[in-house]
């Protein structure tokens, strides 16, 4: 089998092996691929493996020997899944390889927003504790997660495992989800409709998927419906966030801070109206890059790519 992997320098800058993938076939990596090289790089390769690249029903009429395309990330938005099916070209996704990776890092947000540990390791790198008139000192108070309510909204595999986490903290959850799992609901832990979830919840975390339904669901007023100094945390998608309207609100005060790996344009706009703000604290979109998620990332593309070789399904979409 010939296979084409259009743009896997994200996924593997040299530190991990490809192996397991180019052991199903003749294998061809291209780091980058630019969107008018898509269609000759492809070829008359049965199958593709894309990360960000958008395979339209234009791409595949071009590559008529394709069958297989394989998005090595949970979300296929890039791919339009109604045109392969009508093509019969079978697509594939790699759902929870980074639910741990993900959660700790949603955790890693809230940590550096309610401790500021970055900058005040910075603070004694610079020197300020040395000689300081205190024993000890911050510029920034702490806050102590015990006993704070934490609406997680989207309760798949990531949201779950957050709550989880946050309950080692001896946080009370509240969650909603559109498929509500009330029989996991506890006295911590219990599923609460949308505007009872944002009244009651000291900090918010977004785990849900980008739909036609959530695109910039965190509005103006849906943040009104808030707690005034509510923490907000997005590690799914930054679609779900106008961020004008955030922007807004954290030049109040209305939401305490922003804890973020995710933005609505990717790579960020110089013009991003969230970047200087310094009570934004936004990552580069690396929760899922350790490199144990990475390799289990690896051999979950090679599961899926395999399983099809064999004529079985798995992660089909």
């Amino acid at each position: 089998m010939k296979i084409v992997m259009l743009d896997g320098i994200t996924i593997n800058p040299g530190d991990i092996t490809w192996q397991p993938v180019s052991n199903l076939g003749d294998f061809t990596f291209y780091p980058r691929t630019a969107p008018e090289d898509v269609v000759s790089r492809i070829g008359d390769a049965e199958a593709v493996l894309i990360s960000k690249i958008h395979m339209t029903g234009e791409v595949m009429d071009a590559c008529p020997n394709l069958k297989y395309i394989g998005a090595m990330a949970t979300g296929y938005n890039n791919v339009d899944v109604d045109a392969a099916h009508e093509r019969g070209i079978v697509v594939t996704n790699i759902p929870a390889y980074s639910t741990n990776a993900v959660a700790q890092f949603t955790m890693g947000l809230l940590m550096e927003i309610t401790q500021r540990i970055g900058y005040h390791v910075n603070e004694v790198r610079n020197g300020k504790w040395i000689g300081h008139i205190n024993f000890c000192y911050w510029d920034y108070s702490p806050m102590e997660l015990a006993g704070k309510t934490l609406g997680v909204i989207g309760y798949g595999s990531i949201g779950q495992k957050v709550a989880s986490m946050a309950r080692a903290f001896d946080m009370k959850i509240l969650y909603n989800s559109r498929h509500p799992k009330t029989d996991h609901d506890c006295d911590d832990c219990r599923y609460a409709p949308m505007e009872e979830l944002l009244a009651n919840s000291d900090i918010i975390s977004l785990h849900c998927p980008l739909t036609e339904q959530t695109s910039e669901m965190v509005c103006t007023d849906f943040i009104n419906k808030m707690k005034d100094g509510v923490i907000l945390l997005n590690t799914s998608r930054g679609g779900l966030v106008k961020e004008d309207d955030l922007a807004e609100a954290l030049k109040s005060g209305k939401v305490r801070a922003f804890g973020a790996d995710v933005v609505a344009v990717e790579p960020m706009a110089a013009d991003n109206p969230l970047r200087e703000l310094p009570n934004a604290f936004i990552t580069p979109h690396m929760a899922w890059a350790p490199i144990e998620t990475r390799i289990r990332l690896v051999q979950l593309i090679a599961d899926n790519l395999a399983a099809y070789q064999k004529g079985e399904a798995l992660n089909r979409v």
